[in-house]
């Protein structure tokens, strides 16, 4: 039976997941917050800001309206930047059914309040409606997802029933879903990740080595851990696909834009500068601010993310930050 899906955010996740519904044979509608970037879509059914080469199916609506988005759709999938969720969303929520399942895929906290998206779900749309939303998360560039390339990811709903659900809608012959019912695990380790791959890039952007890359890749999941369990988490998400499987790839990768961030920051870049060079959304930088304050309130020890900080907000040297990880006092490694 096909599906009614309205996709909120024509970013480079957005339209992948589009292409990739569209393609399986459900109606999808996609919105797009800019008149520019509707134009484009609208006219060559493609994005060359954001993933270009990618032409999308002649079956998928483009809208403006975010009523026309979500109005009679079974799922509605939200990827807007963090930063923006809360007033699209909310903007959006009047319209919604209370029998409409709302996927998440934004990765990211609120910058003022530190709440996950899940919190800020609940709270547009209600403690009854809750029990039908669900988060997305995983290894996965846009790029890839949209050619049809192999990819695993894993979907958190607050009951198996409705993580169930959305796996049967999202997964496809080269989209591979898992479900899972930690809802915060998979959440965090979509946030915490972009704050270590920036290190990376600026561990890479000082060519430090590849034992360096490691090291700060495993500690870095320790650091992902420990901030996730407080919040309640699983320890073993963070060792799947949302949590280490995320992290390789961001931190790895050559299309990772936060691990770009880094090796710009290496440089002797600003991040204006950075910014001025890219219209993609580098969510680490935001993303790092928000990590770091969460850990101080839940005094959750995590000095890759305070050495980020005060590189990217406090205007700390690279090289600085390296030598005082180097230097921490010592200490067993499974603490």
């Amino acid at each position: 039976m096909l599906k009614a899906i309205g996709i909120i955010g024509a970013g480079g996740w957005g339209i992948a997941l589009a292409k990739l519904l569209a393609d399986k044979g459900e109606q999808v509608t996609l919105w797009c917050h800019g008149a520019e970037g509707f134009r484009e879509l609208q006219e060559n059914r493609e994005s060359r800001t954001y993933l270009a080469g990618v032409v999308l199916p002649s079956s998928i609506k483009f809208t403006r309206s975010i009523e026309a988005a979500v109005t009679n759709k079974s799922l509605i999938i939200c990827v807007v930047p963090s930063h923006a969720a809360r007033g699209v969303i909310a903007s959006a929520s009047s319209y919604v059914s209370s029998e409409t399942t709302v996927l998440c895929g934004t990765k990211g906290l609120e910058e003022e309040s530190l709440k996950t998206m899940g919190d800020v779900l609940a709270e547009i749309f209600g403690e009854p409606h809750k029990q039908r939303h669900a988060f997305l998360s995983g290894p996965t560039f846009a790029s890839e997802v949209a050619r049809g390339l192999p990819a695993a990811v894993t979907v958190a709903g607050r009951g198996e029933e409705i993580a169930r659900e959305v796996q049967a809608t999202m997964s496809t012959q080269n989209f591979r879903v898992y479900t899972s019912t930690d809802i915060v695990g998979v959440q965090m380790g979509g946030v915490i990740k972009n704050v270590i791959a920036i290190a990376a890039g600026i561990s890479d952007g000082l060519h430090l080595g590849h034992n360096a890359r490691a090291a700060l890749i495993t500690r870095g999941l320790a650091e992902m851990t420990r901030l996730a369990v407080r919040m309640g988490a699983e320890p073993m998400t963070l060792a799947g696909l949302p949590g280490l499987g995320d992290l390789v790839l961001t931190c790895a990768g050559d299309l990772s834009r936060n691990r770009k961030v880094g090796i710009k920051i290496a440089e002797g870049k600003s991040l204006q500068e950075i910014s001025q060079e890219t219209r993609m959304v580098a969510e680490g930088i935001r993303n790092t601010r928000s990590v770091y304050l969460l850990s101080r309130r839940l005094n959750a020890e995590m000095p890759i993310v305070e050495q980020m900080y005060k590189v990217i907000y406090e205007g700390k040297q690279p090289d600085e930050a390296v030598r005082d990880l180097m230097q921490r006092s010592l200490k067993p490694e499974l603490r």
